[in-house]
């Protein structure tokens, strides 16, 4: 059985994937406008707009509608609301986990023992470190190497 509120989350998310896409639908936000009027501000053809615009309408975000040779478009929030629910829910889960970090590390601070997870006050390398400066090699042989018979 197909979960219809999941295909709709589903088309919105698809939809808002799109930084044009949601270019789009900040415009709609503030009022209705002609496909041209939205086509303006972008750098791609009229048919990309009305592509984009297809995939909006789609997903349940725009109406588009007719008016003489004008089509005109306009901002409907509802998935957007479903949308945002659902992601109210993870938002909703990671401030609890916040909640009991803040708790915790209250915890942690009160005490005045430091923690562990604080660095160290740097102390300089000793010589078994490996940060320490090497000695120079001292050379196994005094004398000059072989040489070559012609």
């Amino acid at each position: 059985m197909v979960n219809h509120s999941a295909v709709g989350l589903d088309a919105t998310f698809a939809a808002l994937a799109d930084p044009t896409r949601r270019a789009i639908l900040t415009r709609l936000g503030t009022r209705e406008a002609s496909v041209t009027e939205l086509a303006r501000p972008f750098q791609v053809s009229l048919p990309a707009i009305s592509k984009h615009l297809g995939v909006l309408e789609r997903a349940g975000l725009i109406q588009r509608r007719r008016l003489g040779r004008i089509r005109r478009c306009r901002l409907v929030a509802h998935p957007m609301r479903h949308a945002a629910a659902w992601l109210g829910r993870y938002r909703r889960f990671w401030e609890h986990q916040f909640n009991h970090l803040d708790a915790y590390l209250d915890e942690t601070t009160d005490s005045q023992e430091e923690p562990a997870w604080l660095p160290h006050p740097k102390q300089p390398p000793s010589p078994s470190d490996s940060r320490a400066p090497s000695r120079r090699r001292q050379r196994r042989s005094s004398g000059p190497g072989r040489t070559r018979k012609h």
